[in-house]
């Protein structure tokens, strides 16, 4: 497109082949003509930013951002297209990882966990572990989501030192083969499921979201993000806590943030959401006179409750007390109509000052 930032493609071809090959936060997609003759294959590689994805849709109706396009030769024609609304992502020629990327955290776990324990003096584990963990030269793959899922599922603090969370995972390591050092990888694999920890958790954490990609991520409506929101147990979820970390990013846990918190903070909680209060009934039923009250006082009956709307000047004086002079219209106060008194409390209040008028008489 005439505003996408990524190099041209020296690439054309009547027919060819698209595949793709992934590398943590990295794809790298390679053209292939079906005609070997025509042109060699050309490999890119991309980088998907915030907002980075591929869309495959008719090609008249082109979405917005889309800003590098494969088009079909079918009748009406589909682009495959590369979208990128924030302009994050790139892509560059050649078929070359970046160098300061790590191996993968889906597709080269045990070379990840090796790359990960064999290097812990580095200084990057000097860091908080919320930080570290999106390192991608340690982490390729590990994003702001991940990081929060991953660190709220062990209940480790986000702003604990990276050094000391992963230095005890190489301690667990060897009471494990202390303790049984046949163990299979069968062995292994369920005793991984049933106790994962840090490093164990940023592989299968991601890969839920892989294996469960068409429930929780429809592609016919990319947009529509329902699924995945119920998917996640801490990242922007209600009553959870947040921070910036030092390099603004956002992090989301629960309880305490961990020792190495930035100063001048406080978390903020997510708010939770309100639940709908019931609307009173307008047309409530008056209350019913009880028959001991209709013999007591046989008016009760007949005579409709006394309304509570009063002068505004009653008003005045209830709200505010008996006021001299001018004091009295300097306020004002407007209360809200009341419902009508149930009558069995106005035939107490009668009874109870005729009672009152008759002891005054006999005294």
């Amino acid at each position: 497109s005439a505003v996408g930032r990524g190099p041209e493609v020296p690439f054309r071809s009547e027919a060819y082949r698209i595949s793709a090959l992934p590398r943590g936060k990295e794809l790298r997609l390679t053209l292939s003509a079906l005609d070997p003759d025509a042109a060699p294959p050309q490999d890119l590689v991309f980088r998907f930013g915030m907002s980075g994805s591929f869309r495959l849709c008719p090609a008249a109706e082109l979405p917005r951002h889309a800003h590098l396009r494969f088009l079909t030769r079918e009748s009406p024609p589909r682009a495959l297209c590369f979208v990128d609304a924030r302009r994050f992502g790139s892509w560059r020629l050649g078929n070359a990882w970046q160098q300061e990327r790590g191996p993968c955290v889906v597709s080269e776990y045990q070379a990840f966990r090796e790359n990960v324990l064999r290097n812990l003096d580095d200084k990057a584990f000097d860091k908080p572990i919320c930080e570290a963990l999106l390192n991608q030269k340690y982490f390729n793959g590990i994003g702001n989501y991940l990081r929060a899922e991953i660190l709220y599922r062990l209940k480790i603090p986000p702003f604990e030192k990276a050094r000391t969370v992963l230095e005890a995972l190489k301690d667990q390591k060897q009471e494990r083969r202390k303790k049984d050092p046949s163990l299979t990888l069968s062995k292994k694999v369920k005793l991984m499921q049933k106790n994962p920890d840090l490093l164990e958790l940023c592989h299968t954490v991601p890969m839920e979201v892989i294996t469960a990609e068409k429930q929780l991520l429809d592609p016919e409506h990319p947009d529509n993000y329902a699924a995945f929101k119920n998917w996640l147990q801490c990242y922007l979820v209600p009553g959870m806590s947040s921070l910036r970390d030092r390099s603004g990013r956002t992090i989301w846990f629960q309880g305490e943030p961990g020792p190495m918190a930035p100063t001048g903070q406080k978390p903020r909680k997510m708010p939770r959401k309100k639940r709908a209060q019931p609307k009173a009934d307008p047309e409530a039923p008056t209350p019913k006179v009880s028959p001991r009250a209709l013999k007591r006082c046989p008016r009760a009956a007949a005579t409709p409750p006394k309304s509570d709307e009063k002068e505004e000047g009653e008003e005045e004086e209830e709200a505010d007390g008996p006021r001299k002079g001018c004091a009295r219209r300097r306020r004002r106060v407007t209360r809200a109509p009341a419902l009508p008194e149930p009558e069995v409390l106005l035939n107490a209040r009668r009874s109870r000052r005729i009672s009152a008028r008759r002891g005054r008489g006999e005294a």
